[in-house]
């Protein structure tokens, strides 16, 4: 049955199994795994017939598409629409949405920007915020783990960081909210987080008079020695506000919400505090806080052996992948010991993302702090998840902390 929000009105390609799943419902959002599942298990290739689309469920399939993107683009959208049917609806970005040689430039000024002596100068300022936000919270005992750290953290440290202005920051979170909505479908998500978004406002903030010192400066600084133009600047300093927030609290917050749901992993941390990079990247592989991205065809091509047409779109199922049991044993269960490498939680190849670098220093230095103020931690009343067409995380987790 064709969804109202179908944008395409292709058919099937030949032979490829065709799935009556709408990833975009509230149903799909509180319970993905037996639909993620059935994905994988239809084949390496699959058609949505809701939205006329296909998809990719399967570790190895995933990873190639994330890949190869001369023969699957980000340039035309990683959302359903397709910028070359549909116009432009988001504001342009020089890297998410942008292939090479553009996003080659784009990416190598923020990867400057990000650079380890850079991160060694935030490292300390991001430490002691965390150091004081956690002690203040272990001494309440009683919080939300959500509101009070996983989005309180890195709004303080990370638009510090970036030279923004303190006022109207409480504007970034239903920004990206918005955001990562608008990459599904036009439902009722996108309809009411668009009309809680700023889009003149996050435009303004990229604007070198609006930044004092920082990485904000640092990008404007890279136009001033020509590595990008003056009008790219503004663009990738909010390209770098939307990838080094939204992403961060979402990782933060399955962290947290794995440790309170399996305690026999927060008591291993405790005795292995070595494990707090390894228990961040299994949350992400786990939870995946990033669940699906877009992709278009540019020509036709296949997926192991199933046809592939040019100006298909192709919905990358990134949770999906990251429990796929072809790629990881027991790939249902959270195990902080595991090894990780090569899981697609923030990405692959040329179009990982670029905030990554931050979400895990700042994931690292949030466990850091807990170890060395608290014994347990435990769920302490309802769980609320937030509903977002790409993002999993949490709206609420309530939690009782026992303090050392």
């Amino acid at each position: 049955m064709l969804s109202p929000h179908a944008l395409y009105d292709s058919a099937p390609p030949p032979q490829v199994p065709v799935l009556d799943i709408d990833p975009f419902s509230a149903a799909f959002f509180d319970d993905p795994y037996p639909a993620h599942a059935a994905m994988r298990d239809a084949g390496p290739f699959v058609w949505l017939e809701r939205y006329n689309v296909g998809a990719v469920a399967r570790y190895a399939d995933v990873r190639e598409v994330l890949t190869d993107w001369g023969r699957f683009s980000s340039a035309r959208g990683v959302g359903m629409e397709d910028f070359e049917r549909h116009g432009r609806f988001r504001l342009p970005s020089l890297i998410l949405e942008a292939d090479p040689p553009l996003h080659s430039r784009s990416r190598g000024v923020l990867s400057r920007a990000l650079s380890p002596p850079v991160l060694k100068m935030l490292r300390a300022r991001f430490a002691t915020e965390a150091e004081t936000m956690v002690e203040a919270l272990a001494a309440r005992r009683r919080f939300d783990a959500i509101a009070d750290l996983a989005e309180r953290y890195p709004l303080r440290v990370f638009p510090d960081a970036m030279g923004m202005k303190r006022e109207g920051r409480e504007k970034l979170l239903p920004h990206a909210e918005m955001l990562f909505n608008s990459f599904g479908p036009r439902n009722a998500l996108f309809e009411a987080s668009r009309a809680k978004a700023s889009f003149e406002w996050i435009e303004e903030q990229g604007r070198r008079e609006n930044l004092s010192a920082g990485l904000g400066l640092v990008i404007h600084e890279a136009a001033d020695r020509g590595e990008i133009g003056h009008d790219e600047a503004p663009l990738l300093v909010r390209a770098l506000l939307q990838a080094g927030l939204d992403t961060t609290v979402n990782a933060i917050g399955a962290t947290l919400y794995c440790l309170a749901r399996f305690p026999d992993q927060w008591t291993r941390l405790r005795e292995e505090p070595a494990l707090a990079k390894p228990a961040f990247d299994e949350a992400i592989r786990f939870e995946s806080p990033v669940q699906t991205f877009f992709r278009t065809v540019t020509r036709d091509t296949e997926i192991g052996g199933a046809p592939v047409r040019e100006g298909d779109k192709i919905l990358m199922m990134l949770a999906a992948a990251n429990r796929d049991p072809r790629r990881w044993s027991e790939a249902d269960r959270y195990d902080i010991a595991r090894s990780t490498t090569g899981h697609v939680g923030f990405g692959s190849g040329i179009h990982q993302c670029v905030g990554q670098i931050l979400a895990r220093m700042e994931g690292e230095l949030v466990l850091d702090a807990l170890l060395r103020r608290v014994k347990r931690i435990r769920i302490a009343g309802e769980v609320v998840r937030r509903h977002n067409n790409t993002l999993r995380g949490l709206a609420s987790l309530p939690v009782e902390v026992e303090p050392l």
